[in-house]
């Protein structure tokens, strides 16, 4: 035998339903709603797409640092480690244009190195220093298919020696 002590047990009783309760199925009181476009799919737009933006970031001279000697009539490899700072990639029809200076038998257009946007890549040149002795500097700017110039302008600074 359980004693319980300080309990008091009630069984339980039947509530009757209140008068306002709502029943359990409510009968439709008009047609369903349709979710219906409202326009047709010729005459959605697409979203547009910004255009990229064309940069280039020069990060260091990979050969003959600024003020280097150079024998008169020598070939010259000159190389620039650059970053595609923009977010478009540069493909056919990106190329270096001289902005400034002598051209130093390279011709005076060059196409650009590819590079994807963010990447880094190294600018390949090839010079031939003048016969006449003096300082010579010849500056390249990138341009977009567009003929835009953007970024830094990279160069060679050298002094030509007999």
């Amino acid at each position: 035998m359980i004693a319980l002590q300080g309990c008091v047990f009630s069984p339980p009783q039947r509530m009757p339903a209140p008068a306002t309760q709502a029943p359990l199925f409510l009968p439709p009181t008009s047609a369903p709603l349709r979710n219906e476009p409202s326009q047709t799919p010729e005459q959605f737009q697409p979203t547009p797409t910004l255009p990229c933006v064309d940069s280039l970031t020069f990060i260091s001279d990979l050969t003959i640092p600024d003020g280097s000697i150079i024998q008169a009539g020598a070939s010259i490899d000159k190389r620039w480690e650059v970053e595609n700072s923009g977010t478009c990639n540069w493909e056919s029809g990106y190329f270096l244009r001289l902005i400034a200076g002598d051209e130093l038998g390279a011709g005076s257009q060059l196409a650009l190195t590819p590079a994807r946007s963010g990447t880094r890549t190294v600018i390949r040149i090839l010079f031939q220093a003048p016969a006449e002795p003096g300082n010579y500097r010849s500056a390249w700017q990138a341009h977009n298919p567009q003929g835009q110039p953007f970024g830094d302008p990279i160069f060679i600074d050298i002094v030509v020696e007999p």
